[in-house]
């Protein structure tokens, strides 16, 4: 009798440019083409830099998916650059990674199942939207996203 189980890829780095974003400003990755490796779910991990002084918001991380590959969610482009998020906006809001302590400290993020942030189905290509609300500016260093795929495996 077999079972099946989930499998865990490696984490792979998102192609996202944080260096030095600004406050009120917003970054989405590269697409990642979920096409070949067909990853039933994903995890996401950001870590994010932000510069001396005291932050007064946070950091909003959304996601943006292309049904056929080629048009993304409200005005994503499926490249690594800068976006104007859209009032009201359509992307998915994952989450809020809140930055309340004074310092140059570095915030970390897991989000699980995003999956289930599009509705239950990865979409073909899908990417990631950083927007920073911190009042301050991330630093020049020690800002990543990556993301793990997860697959079923039977064994």
């Amino acid at each position: 009798m077999s079972t099946t189980k989930a499998s865990y890829a490696t984490s792979t780095a998102a192609t996202i440019t944080l260096t030095s974003l600004g406050n009120g400003s917003a970054r989405e990755s590269t697409a990642i083409v979920n096409t070949t490796n067909l990853y039933l779910d994903a995890q996401l991990y950001v870590a994010c830099k932000l510069v001396a002084g005291t932050p007064s918001g946070g950091i909003d991380v959304y996601l943006y998916g292309s049904e056929d590959g080629t048009n993304y969610d409200d005005n994503a482009t499926g490249t690594d650059a800068a976006i104007t998020l859209r009032t009201p906006c359509n992307l998915v809001l994952i989450g809020r990674i809140q930055t309340e302590t004074a310092g140059a400290l570095t915030w970390k993020m897991s989000f699980k199942s995003l999956a289930a942030s599009f509705g239950g189905v990865l979409p073909r290509k899908w990417g990631c939207v950083i927007s920073n609300q911190t009042g301050l500016a991330f630093d020049s260093t020690g800002n990543s996203v990556t993301y793990t795929g997860i697959y079923a495996q039977t064994v």
